[in-house]
């Protein structure tokens, strides 16, 4: 395997660290980018040679780097994978592949026209469970399999950015549609919605193949302990793989059968044997990494934009059944406000507390958190994404692409994009750039902000100003083209000379260090193209 690989992490905290250690261990870890100032330093600290950085647009312009693998959170997949590809990189993106078949689709066909690898972290794949379970199926040792059910539950991260079906159900789907071989002919979900009124948080779906076989996926994160399990039954044998168990007792068959005696199904139990599967093993994580480097010399893998296409539409056809019951089983009661004059399109999510004022419009796919002011005059996406607690004035337009996080104000008539070269007579909807405005931060009225950028945590943009370049956190911007000014504290205020905040008491350490890597008036660091 060619080691002239340089791949670049893109999210290295909850599940991105254990990528980092893998691609590391493997050699070819070159750059980390993360948002979290604590989780870039985690990273530092871990391997010192490492080139760290907050910047997806900047490591997306290294010519050095051949790989990304991104593990952000699932809304960010699409945008950010189209980018990397389009930047002419190979992409690993963890499952699932994208929120809707259009997205997949997309990234399917800019990766066939770039002649670039398009891998979907689909680790059970790569699960020498999987692997022995799917040579008891070819072997013909189960027999004709008659159904197969599935159980993801836990009490763990329970994310806002999607509902349980999109975060644990594609795991399950992805390998059930590979033992059957076929796309089920039917598919039919119905959840509860118990912390938060429209985001599931356990569901049940049912596919239904051609082939006649039944199978159920359960997935939840309100359980009092993880459960990892799938079940598939034969006519001859039945057989469980547990991934919380050992390595020598995860998978089990069982020589169970029903019999008939005249017209009565009688159950023969035997005892259960496990297949000891310490020899030759490796972490299931590790395996994956190493096939997506194989991948980028040509080896063939099983989890290829195709197949993340595939569970795209079993989730996509869950997710509108889903709908569908919820809708008719649940009274509606919405916790929010929204003005006669405004319109909440379908499949928006509203955070509780949150005023949508005169004349805005929020397109589908949108997600708002709790507590937001949305003013007048406001459209906000399709597929747009609003943390909590922010504020946006009149005549603001959030296209897809811009993401605000908690806290974040946006002054009247402030101007995002999210293409760099429009042309009214061309598409450039494959070319979107990812805009993130980080927790805290405020922008001024009628300031324009350059797309695929990133503005840092508790900077100030001040009014009129046109930013062109990443804006580090706490800087305060003005002018146009903009030039950092100074330094800002977390309330608002400019520091003094020595990074102390007159208003609050604050002192910024780190600044004062010079951890930022910028100075105020530094001429070296300009808003200039």
């Amino acid at each position: 395997m060619k080691r002239s690989i340089k791949l670049a992490l893109v999210g290295a905290g909850y599940w991105g660290k254990n990528l980092a250690r893998n691609f590391d261990e493997l050699g070819v870890l070159h750059s980390v980018c993360d948002p979290s100032e604590e989780v870039r330093a985690e990273q530092r600290k871990r391997n010192a040679d490492l080139v760290v950085t907050e910047s997806f647009s900047d490591l997306l312009a290294q010519p050095e780097i051949t790989a990304v693998a991104i593990a952000t959170p699932a809304v960010m997949h699409f945008s950010m994978a189209r980018d990397a590809l389009l930047a002419g990189k190979h992409v690993f993106v963890e499952k699932p592949l994208a929120l809707s078949v259009e997205e997949g689709e997309t990234l399917v066909r800019i990766a066939r026209e770039k002649n670039r690898v398009l891998f979907v972290g689909h680790i059970l794949h790569y699960h020498p469970a999987i692997r022995a379970l799917k040579n008891l199926i070819h072997s013909g040792e189960l027999g004709k399999i008659q159904y197969i059910y599935s159980n993801r539950l836990n009490l763990g991260k329970i994310r806002r950015e999607e509902n349980i079906l999109w975060s644990f159900a594609p795991h399950d789907i992805s390998i059930i549609l590979s033992l059957m071989e076929e796309e089920p002919e039917g598919v039919q979900a119905m959840g509860s919605n118990v912390l938060h009124p429209n985001i599931a948080d356990s569901t049940l779906t049912h596919l239904r193949f051609p082939s006649g076989v039944s199978a159920h996926i359960f997935v939840s994160w309100l359980n009092p302990f993880k459960e990892q399990k799938l079940v598939v039954t034969g006519d001859r044998q039945m057989v469980v793989f547990d991934d919380t168990l050992p390595r020598e007792s995860k998978l089990t068959v069982y020589p169970h059968q029903i019999r008939w005696q005249g017209s009565t199904p009688v159950s023969e139990k035997k005892e259960g044997r496990c297949i000891d599967l310490s020899e030759g093993w490796e972490e299931p994580l590790l395996s994956e990494c190493r096939a997506f480097l194989s991948a980028l010399d040509g080896a063939e893998y099983a989890t290829d934009g195709e197949e993340g296409l595939r569970v795209l539409r079993v989730l996509e056809r869950a997710q509108k059944s889903l709908s569908a019951v919820n809708k008719d089983l649940t009274p509606k009661k919405e916790n929010y406000f929204v003005h006669e004059t405004s319109r909440v399109d379908e499949n928006c999510q509203i955070g509780a507390g949150t005023k949508i004022w005169h004349y805005s419009h929020v397109l589908p796919g949108t997600v708002v958190g709790e507590r937001c002011n949305i003013g007048q005059n406001v459209m906000i996406g399709p597929n747009g994404n609003v943390g909590s607690n922010v504020k946006i004035q009149n005549n603001v337009s959030l296209y897809e692409g811009v993401i605000l996080e908690d806290n974040v104000f946006c002054g009247p008539s402030c101007v995002f994009t999210n293409v760099i070269n429009p042309r009214s007579a061309i598409p450039r909807r494959s070319e979107f750039k990812t805009t993130r405005v980080r927790q805290g931060a405020s922008i001024g009225a009628n300031a324009s902000i350059l797309c695929g950028i990133t503005i840092g945590q508790y900077a100030f943009i001040g009014m009129g100003t046109t930013v062109l370049k990443d804006v580090p956190d706490h800087a305060l911007v003005c002018g146009n083209p903009g030039k950092l000014k100074g330094w800002v504290c977390k309330c608002g205020v400019t520091l003094d000379a020595s990074f102390h905040c007159p208003a609050c008491g604050e002192t910024y350490l780190h600044l004062q260090a010079g951890d930022s890597g910028q100075k105020p008036n530094d001429s070296n660091w300009k808003f200039e193209l």
